[in-house]
């Protein structure tokens, strides 16, 4: 996570670790009108509220630590698989990000469409379900490879969903490789995957909470 200066206007201050980052890369939390913390992915959500950085290992160290009910200064119900939820949530943002781009258009499914798109140099991004076959999806993502190497483009591969989600995202049934063509809902599918795998992701070493203040207000 790249880390701010204290005096920067967008910077928030993790909870757990006490590292001043960029909301991106944190989570916000606010307790729910029955007391009960929820995470704000969208940073929407009404009232007082506190960050954590967005790592699966800081939530659930937050969650041990009890730093909600200490910065929020009232009496909490934090959900014991809070972290889980988190990475829940943002799977299912993942899903409607990938349901967005198939209603914009953007998205075949089936071998051989893929491998059409990538043939036609017009693939921006692929799609495999996590129980497909490592043949069939190591085809399809080398022949995706040579063509980003030739534009110097990341090959962005996204396998985090099951083919029941991939499913539920595309609105069909059977879906185990798609590939979406450049555009704003494609890019957002980027936005998701990218997020959820930094989440799981055990990189940043967990530091001891300490005292610090909730903000006061949406944010």
């Amino acid at each position: 996570m790249p880390h701010l200066q204290k005096g920067d206007a967008t910077a928030r201050l993790c909870a757990v670790s006490k590292e001043h980052l960029s909301p991106d890369d944190l989570v916000r939390f606010v307790a729910g009108p029955d007391g009960v913390i929820v995470p704000d992915l969208a940073r929407r959500l009404p009232g007082r509220g506190l960050w954590i950085g967005a790592r699966h290992g800081l939530v659930a160290a937050g969650v041990r630590q009890k730093v909600f009910a200490r910065l929020l200064k009232r009496d909490v119900t934090v959900p014991a698989d809070l972290a889980d939820l988190v990475a829940r949530l943002m799977k299912k943002r993942l899903m409607e990000a990938i349901s967005l781009a198939n209603k914009a258009g953007l998205i075949v499914a089936g071998f051989a469409k893929v491998s059409e798109l990538i043939e036609q140099k017009r693939a921006f991004l692929l799609v495999h379900a996590a129980d497909a076959s490592v043949d069939g999806a190591g085809k399809l993502d080398r022949k995706f490879k040579a063509l980003m190497a030739e534009k110097t483009n990341s090959p962005y591969i996204v396998t985090n969903l099951s083919g029941a989600e991939l499913d539920l995202a595309m609105g069909r049934s059977n879906v185990v490789h798609a590939a979406a063509s450049a555009g704003g809902a494609s890019h957002r599918i980027v936005q998701e995957v990218t997020r959820l795998e930094r989440y799981l992701s055990e990189d940043d070493a967990i530091a001891p909470a300490n005292t610090i203040e909730a903000d006061t207000g949406r944010a």
